[in-house]
């Protein structure tokens, strides 16, 4: 009796996880873009159809083999076929990341290429601008969190930004690289159907966009001063300099759950020592915040209710507008968390 329980359950186990491969294998083929869209749809149904009946013959003692053997085949193909699909840095893309920024390095001086400073009238209509500046590591003397939040507290959009003595922040913002007339969904995301892009940015461009110009669905902008070490923060920001030239020759995807804005905060983040582990706070991108306070990344003179209710700077920013002194004007009011 023990040994007809084990066996009924192990069967069982094995047509889970039959069945969680097809799911997977119907969304890879609809999302398969090489072939047309019909092509596509037939394709995606025919391995659902198999994979189910697999899934059911597995209870068959005497019609499973033969059948499965078959889906196991044809599942290989499949793989195959997917790990051959490439990323590439020449498509059409969508203008506001059309242009990768690279760096150059002189010793302790980092030259940041085409850092976006876009003026925006609409989130379509816009002035692109790029520009060219030098970075000294010896002045770089804070590191500051965006989050910015349109759906609820769980999912938000974070970006990292740099402060420099005697210049203005730069801003990087991990993102999705979409092609022109390309939408968005989260499932698509998971199927390699978006690059991956490093946004360098001037403040008044990527935080403006999101606090002044976006209003479908409106966002809420958060700012958090980061409690850290000058050296650990100089490893960051090289990690994200070499991250930027590695996606010069060797483009990524991006995946909405593996490969995002949290993520790979999280993976930069690893070149330093005692750097947080990882946790579903990541992958909830929303309490990434909640986390590095929890971590003492953050002022933790103070709960962190008080903390974000404080840090909420979108008032600030649409009232700063244009100004030329945006990221002073963003703070104002912040705890200054300055390097040691």
């Amino acid at each position: 009796m023990r040994r007809s329980i084990v066996r009924v359950a192990s069967l069982s186990i094995l047509a889970l996880l039959l069945t969680v491969f097809t799911c997977w294998g119907v969304l890879a083929l609809y999302y398969f873009d090489s072939l047309h869209v019909l092509v596509r749809t037939t394709l995606a149904a025919l391995f659902g159809i198999l994979g189910l009946i697999a899934a059911v013959l597995i209870y068959v003692p005497g019609r499973r083999a033969r059948f499965l053997t078959m889906f196991a085949v044809i599942s290989a193909v499949l793989i195959l076929c997917w790990s051959n699909i490439a990323p590439s840095n020449t498509r059409e893309w969508q203008p506001g990341i059309a242009v990768l920024p690279e760096a150059s390095f002189d010793g302790n001086r980092v030259v940041i290429h085409n850092i976006r400073n876009f003026d925006y009238l609409t989130e379509s209509d816009f002035r692109v601008s790029y520009y060219d500046r030098t970075f000294d590591l010896d002045r770089l003397d804070s590191v500051d969190l965006f989050a910015s939040y349109w759906s609820g507290p769980a999912i938000a959009h974070v970006m990292v930004s740099f402060g420099f003595r005697g210049g203005a922040p730069v801003a990087i913002s991990i993102e999705r690289r979409d092609e022109r007339n390309e939408d968005y969904s989260t499932i698509k995301g998971l199927f390699k159907q978006y690059e991956l892009i490093y946004v360098v940015a001037d403040e008044r461009d990527v935080v403006r966009l999101r606090t002044n110009i976006r209003r479908d669905p409106p966002e809420q902008v958060y700012l958090y001063r980061l409690r850290g070490r000058r050296d650990d923060a100089q490893r960051l920001f090289l990690a994200y300099m070499r991250e930027i030239n590695s996606l010069h020759q060797h483009p990524r995807f991006y995946n909405t759950l593996t490969t995002n804005c949290t993520t790979s905060i999280w993976l930069n983040a690893r070149v330093n020592p005692g750097h947080a582990p990882f946790s579903w706070k990541i992958l909830l991108s929303g309490y990434l915040p909640e986390y590095l306070y929890e971590h003492g990344r953050l002022d933790t003179t103070e709960s962190f209710a008080e903390l974000q209710r404080r840090s909420l700077i979108s008032p600030a920013a649409v009232a700063a507008n244009r100004e030329a002194d945006f990221s002073r004007r963003i703070r104002t009011g912040l705890p200054a968390m300055p390097l040691n």
